[in-house]
């Protein structure tokens, strides 16, 4: 089935990324990674208003792996 798409703004697909516009049967990553940051690191978007009065990261993590990737 066709998709009909309207306006779009990219700022910027980083080089493992994925720009997609319109139909897709299937995807797949072929990376992971974990990051740890504080509160409002990582927001997007044109204007950001942030109102964090305190912020505490949990760098804890008991798992041996937590994303496994098995390429076909």
């Amino acid at each position: 089935m066709p998709s009909i798409v309207g306006n779009i703004k990219v700022n910027t697909v980083g080089s493992a990324g994925i720009l997609n516009i319109g139909d897709t049967f299937y995807k797949s990553p072929k990376s992971t990674n974990k990051a740890f940051s504080g509160s409002g690191s990582f927001t997007t978007g044109d204007f950001q208003v942030l109102n964090n009065l305190f912020s505490s990261t949990n760098t804890f993590e008991p798992h041996v792996l937590d994303s496994n990737i098995k390429s076909t």
